[in-house]
């Protein structure tokens, strides 16, 4: 385990003890943190109405400083909030560092009908710590007109056989290449393919303190590689100009030449939150579909816990609770929101009534339903985030031609080592 976090739990048991996290006991009060907004709209319109009695104190941080907000004071028990959120990138961390409240006994009560990742990855040791109120799982989103342009077809369910390995993916990028005549693009950019490699994976990156590089991950490393090599990407960075110019279809390549994007990776939230907003294809376009795509895999979501020394562990216990499995209200934020919500009764109660007009009327809720019941919850760790970030970097150093595949590699297992001390 990452020796950070070793640390982290040591200091924060022995603070909390002598400390405590809040100065006075009130049963009417909650102090909840969060690094999204989308929390504090769940709690003022659907918490607040039914716990009419609770005063909730909330806060909200950006996603890059929340956990340097965090850390100091769930390490030293001093001003810690009772509730607060956590991002997939950094959710294990805590969840594996001993500070939280376990929720064994509210999850012994909803059990029956949350999903099953989102509860494994909040759970640790036999010990549930954290509950979300979503699932966040990944498809492949193409362009309609270009897969009837070029592949003779835009059904989901034939261009998923373009797509339905990570061998198939790659060979049919050479395809589109061909048939365009260079013009058309697999992804605008190769680390689209990182969560699609990383759900491909059978062992996580840390085992028995020893890093362990999965073969799904050396081959992301070629994948990278030949998609540069072979101009099948758009040689842009994710959350760039770049990569939001190919869903508006005006990415030009390094001659200035327009290019088109083929398709996007993107988790359920990327649909309405990055897709909808950014692209070339409206609802009345109707230039999208989504298909699985390679390899199941889930991208984001957030996690809610509570501070294992709060002074309110009833009231911190039944607003996790409610907002991660209350069925009234996550069937209202369903539908509106279009969330695929951690109920799976919900989930079953509503997936066979949608029909989104941005993917010409597929059922994108019920196909989503599927797809998170392969993703494995059990490979995500408290050390992801640091490992991937210097994976990100040998990827990079390969990719660009900096360094053969060899180095990037011995280098990679050097700087883990030192930075996970193992």
């Amino acid at each position: 385990m990452k020796k950070v976090i070793k640390v982290l739990a040591a200091v924060g048991l022995t603070m909390a003890v002598l400390s405590g996290c809040n100065e006075k006991s009130n049963p009417n009060e909650l102090t909840v943190w969060s690094f999204t907004d989308e929390l504090d709209g769940i709690i003022k319109n659907y918490y607040n109405p039914a716990h009419p009695e609770m005063n909730v104190k909330y806060s909200m941080t950006p996603t890059d400083q929340f956990p340097n907000k965090l850390d100091p004071v769930i390490s030293s028990g001093n001003g810690c909030p009772d509730v607060f959120a956590m991002d997939a990138a950094f959710v294990r961390k805590y969840v594996e560092s001993g500070l939280l409240l376990e929720l064994d006994d509210i999850y012994e009560e909803i059990k029956d009908k949350m999903a099953e990742y989102p509860m494994k990855i909040g759970s640790h040791n036999g010990h549930v710590y954290a509950m979300s109120w979503q699932m966040a799982p990944g498809a492949l989103f193409y362009r309609r007109s270009l897969a009837k342009k070029y592949l003779g077809t835009d059904d989901p369910a034939e261009v998923q056989k373009y797509v339905e390995n990570l061998d198939k993916f790659i060979e049919t990028a050479g395809v589109l290449k061909e048939a365009s005549k260079g013009k058309c693009l697999m992804v605008s950019s190769a680390a689209d393919l990182l969560m699609p490699y990383k759900g491909a994976r059978k062992d996580p990156w840390v085992i028995n303190d020893q890093l362990v590089i999965d073969p799904a991950m050396d081959a992301y490393m070629d994948m990278c590689k030949v998609l540069r090599d072979n101009g099948y990407e758009g040689r842009v960075a994710q959350w760039s100009e770049g990569w939001f110019a190919g869903m508006k279809d005006n990415l030009m390549d390094d001659k200035g030449n327009p290019v088109e994007v083929f398709c996007y990776f993107l988790p359920t939230w990327g649909l309405h939150y990055t897709l909808k907003p950014n692209s070339a294809g409206t609802p009345a376009d109707n230039d999208w579909a989504m298909c699985a795509g390679p390899a199941p895999y889930f991208w984001g979501g957030t996690w809610l816990a509570a501070y294992k020394g709060t002074k309110n562990p009833a009231g911190a216990k039944e607003m996790i609770k409610f907002i991660a499995s209350d069925d009234d209200y996550l069937e209202k934020h369903a539908l509106q929101s279009g969330d695929l919500v951690g109920n799976m009764k919900v989930v079953n109660k509503i997936k066979d009534t949608y029909s989104e007009p941005f993917l010409q009327g597929q059922n994108h809720y019920a196909e989503f339903a599927e797809m998170a019941k392969t993703i494995d919850g059990s490979l995500i760790q408290g050390t992801d985030q640091q490992i991937e970030q210097i994976f990100n970097e040998a990827v990079a150093a390969y990719q660009n031609g900096e360094k053969t595949k060899v180095q990037a590699m011995i280098d990679f297992k050097k700087e883990v080592a030192s930075a996970m001390n193992f």
